[in-house]
């Protein structure tokens, strides 16, 4: 790899050729304020915040595209360079709402942080405000124009990371606006509702839509009964909306400040993620052996299957007919647990806590009403949970640990890694080769799906069958993949994709900001739950097996098919 050698602020520092002056200014410890740059996508060199001197250049130069080359002399704190980057700072802010204390990411905006190292104490100019609605109207995402600052991030994460292409630049000048094609809202076009948008946006111009209220009033009401399920990914993140550190284990303190909340029993979604492997395994033995279709795709990622209902409808029936954890265990709320409670079910509320925007819309398909009510009826994400847990004055670091609720917190480490990418498919491994050969696994660790390479294989032997594995996770991956069917070049037998970035731990309702480090913490955290397990296989599970001995019946028997499966259907928006 060829390297040249550039001065930065004194400074002598070697970087690769094909770095831009923004790395090389970071490889020396300097910190230069950035908003269009994001470290993983594709540079822009939009907002100018981050402009350098460089000897012999006529002008400042935006860093983060300028290119080094041998013997550059870069000056990054000259009066001239903090005056530019207060100017261009301003003058965002004269055209920004003024309403930073009632806004959502009041203390997580960089758009505030910038302003406030660079120590911008007045605005000198007095800019004309923009006047745009709310895009509200889908179950999700709200996408507010007037607090959005043009750095295109969301365009590119859409386009690079999802291959969705929602977004663009439209109008010129002050009417310069990112919308969807036609000013059309989320609801009407071609949106996955993954909020990989929302995680890179560096104001609040997109965030997730905020049901905390309806929670409380929830809780606030005697005459409801109120459950609440946490998704694997949640309790380690949650920690980071509460001061801690990535990849933080905060499982039993979640535990007891959702019951200091108010909720009357607090519950763990990886049971019914260990119920998805009895279901989804048996699926896939049952296709494997009887010529159904092949291959099976998991289906409890709902951006995912927004994304196959948009975009390929023609591969629909390639999805494993299981719902998601999060519905299935709404559906036995109201039902299983209701009958073993002696509760009426339309006393019940069922909430969840997911890292994932996209689960709010899943929640009100017309489908997910097997129960003979709605599933589930509130989602909050990680990051909601984190302000409600704040609103209330509990102290996160010093309350004791507590342990989930029986029958429905009884789980595996088999469920607890559905949180990491290829973990859904590790899961089903562990269960489904034992099945198959009714012998004991001599590992049951399937280290070859996982990790954050974008698209994992594997041939794994069960038995006398060599089944050949992918594990995908972005939908830019996933693409890559039906295309690979769709023009009959796959011989998968199974695959799992992931919607967003290292699967649910890098979901979109997720404390913000997330870079690459802080998945591979959330990931480690994730296998260390899994060790840390007295039980690591799904099957094994023994309120698993007393759902089945006392209730279900069997995997993929009539009530379970119509508790715990679904249909899905082509999707026309936009």
């Amino acid at each position: 790899m060829e390297v040249v050698s550039i001065t930065v602020d004194g400074q002598t520092v070697s970087v690769p050729k094909t770095s831009t002056v923004l790395e090389a200014i970071q490889a020396v410890g300097v910190k230069v304020p950035t908003l269009c740059y994001h470290p993983e996508l594709r540079p822009e060199g939009a907002c100018r915040v981050c402009m350098v001197e460089v000897e012999g250049a006529r002008t400042l130069v935006a860093s983060c595209v300028y290119p080094v080359n041998e013997g550059m002399v870069v000056r990054t704190n000259t009066p001239a360079v903090r005056e530019a980057r207060k100017m261009v700072v301003e003058l965002l802010l004269a055209n920004h709402p003024q309403d930073c204390l009632s806004c959502k990411r009041n203390l997580n905006c960089e758009l505030q942080s910038i302003a406030v190292d660079l120590g911008i104490r007045e605005v000198r100019f007095d800019g004309e405000k923009k006047n745009y609605p709310l895009d509200n109207h889908n179950p999700a995402l709200v996408r507010d124009q007037n607090k959005c600052i043009l750095c295109g991030r969301c365009i590119r994460a859409c386009s690079e990371r999802q291959e969705v292409h929602v977004y663009s630049f439209a109008n010129r000048g002050f009417d310069t606006v990112v919308t969807p094609a036609f000013n059309l809202g989320l609801d009407e076009v071609a949106c996955t509702y993954c909020g990989q948008c929302a995680t890179v946006c560096p104001t609040a111009a997109i965030v997730e839509k905020d049901d905390t209220a309806k929670v409380w009033d929830a809780l606030s009401d005697p005459t409801k009964h109120v459950v609440v399920q946490t998704a694997p990914a949640v309790r380690v993140a949650l920690g980071e909306a509460l001061g801690m550190g990535p990849g933080s284990i905060v499982t039993g303190k979640m535990v007891t400040a959702l019951r200091r909340l108010g909720f009357d029993r607090v519950f763990d979604t990886d049971f019914t993620a260990d119920l998805t492997i009895m279901e989804e395994g048996n699926e896939f033995i049952e296709r494997l052996t009887h010529g159904g279709k092949l291959p099976i795709i998991t289906s409890c990622s709902p951006g995912w299957v927004n994304f196959v209902e948009l975009m390929y409808p023609d591969l629909l029936d390639h999805l494993c007919t299981a719902k998601s954890p999060q519905q299935m265990f709404g559906a036995l709320v109201k039902t299983y647990y209701a009958e073993k409670a002696g509760i009426d079910p339309k006393d019940i509320i069922s909430v969840s806590i997911m890292p994932c925007t996209a689960k709010k819309a899943e929640a009100v398909r017309p489908e997910m009403k097997s129960s003979g009510y709605q599933d589930v009826d509130f989602v909050l994400t990680t990051r909601e949970l984190g302000h409600m847990i704040k609103q209330s004055g509990i102290d996160f670091h010093s309350i004791p640990s507590e342990d989930f609720d029986a029958p429905l917190g009884i789980t595996t480490g088999a469920g607890v890694i559905f949180g990491a990418t290829g973990g859904v498919m590790e899961a089903a491994l562990r269960t489904v080769s034992e099945v198959i050969t009714g012998k004991p696994l001599d590992c049951i660790d399937f280290h070859h799906v996982r990790g954050l390479t974008g698209i994992k294989e594997a041939v794994v032997p069960v038995g006398d069958l060599q089944v050949k594995v992918a594990a995908a996770h972005t939908l830019a991956n996933a693409r890559l993949l039906l295309d690979k069917i769709r023009n009959g070049e796959a011989d998968y037998h199974f695959i799992e994709v992931m919607t967003c970035p290292g699967g649910c731990i890098g979901g979109g309702g997720q404390p913000i900001p997330v870079c690459a480090d802080t998945r591979q913490k959330r990931l480690n955290a994730i296998y260390e739950c899994d060790q840390s397990m007295p039980l690591r296989k799904s099957h094994e599970n023994p309120a698993i097996k007393e759902l089945y001995d006392t209730w279900l019946g069997q995997p993929l028997g009539e009530k379970s098919h119509h508790l715990l499966h679904t249909h899905y259907h082509a999707q026309k928006r936009g």
